[in-house]
């Protein structure tokens, strides 16, 4: 595993140790507070990530997604737990290692592009290059490259207050990817964003993660941006994780009403695949006439449309392994919660 957190949390306070370890962990955190002055920010939480996967953490304002994530690097100290990355166990580094992963392995991209005014694109892009001491033309060079990666070749001379919020969440992006760090953390990186720009950033991202196959943890409230970009999602609720599974998991099965809310408007075609929603396969199947069990419902709707015959639903050996006609299709597009 790239990432792992075990039995995580955070307490602010001022006897925060002792009061995780003499507090009844059954109690709500509005009951720890009342009871302690302390505010329970992530809750005994356990999550693996793996290599080459977005991970998303997503939950309403106020669920510790984002002091979750700042716990993973130390930026907030964890109160209790155990953390690794790439093998290295975060909570027992010391200051000058923990610096050490945190330039050559981790890269942060927040709401906030958090770009330096003064400095043109390409001297904003290269500043975690320059930090580690690279040449003025290697990490120029470096740059360039990478500002063509994100779509803004030509524009390296500018300065930030002549960008749009699309264009300087690019320049974050670029920034981010410049040291090559073989994890990338979001929060809420497109949360500042308009609709339209922000949905293009989604794409564009899942463009670069589909040739850079980076390590992506990304933290966002938004249920849809969740299962656009996640491989796994992690819902959470009062500081605790109440939900992990894939998009279509989630959707398929939610485990309570609180994540059942946030289902209830998807429309379940673009997130289930043809296996979740197929029936037993009857003997006359042909099959030529066949669609895979992993693809999504949106992508052979055109296809069921054209034929009353069922379709073979065969598994990634090409063993039929089901059927699916037009009605189950239909059914799967009308159902809800």
């Amino acid at each position: 595993m790239m990432i792992t957190a075990k039995n995580v949390w955070k307490i602010f306070g001022n006897n925060a140790a002792q009061v995780l370890e003499n507090h009844d962990r059954s109690k709500s955190r509005d009951e720890v507070q009342a009871e302690t002055g302390h505010v329970v920010a992530v809750k005994d939480v356990t999550f693996e990530v793996k290599r080459g996967e977005c991970f998303v953490i997503m939950g309403l304002s106020g669920s510790g997604k984002s002091t979750l994530l700042r716990t993973l690097t130390r930026l907030i100290e964890p109160t209790g737990g155990e953390i690794s990355i790439d093998g290295h166990e975060v909570r027992d580094l010391n200051q000058k290692d923990l610096r050490e992963l945190r330039r050559s392995k981790v890269a942060m991209v927040f709401q906030h592009f958090g770009l330096f005014p003064h400095r043109n694109v390409i001297e904003n892009i290269s500043y975690g290059l320059e930090v580690r001491g690279v040449g003025k033309l290697d990490r120029t060079k470096r740059a360039n490259e990478i500002l063509d990666l994100v779509g803004l070749a030509g524009w390296g001379e500018r300065f930030p207050r002549e960008l749009s919020g699309g264009m300087q969440q690019r320049v974050g992006l670029a920034r981010a990817m410049a040291t090559d760090p073989e994890i990338l953390f979001f929060d809420e990186p497109f949360s500042a964003l308009d609709p339209l720009i922000r949905r293009e950033m989604q794409d564009e991202l899942l463009g670069l993660q589909d040739t850079l196959k980076k390590t992506l943890v990304f933290i966002t409230h938004d249920f849809l941006e969740a299962i656009k970009m996640g491989d796994q999602i992690a819902i959470m609720k009062d500081g605790e994780i109440v939900q992990i599974g894939t998009p279509e998991e989630i959707v398929a099965n939610p485990i309570d009403d609180y994540v059942r809310d946030f289902t209830e408007d998807v429309p379940r075609y673009k997130v289930l695949s043809v296996g979740k929603v197929m029936r037993p396969a009857s003997n006359d199947l042909d099959p030529a006439h066949s669609v895979k069990a992993s693809a999504k419902i949106d992508s052979i709707i055109a296809q069921a449309a054209e034929t009353d015959k069922p379709f073979a639903v065969v598994d990634s050996a090409g063993v039929i392994v089901g059927e699916i006609d037009r009605s189950t299709i239909l059914k799967a597009m009308n159902v809800h919660g």
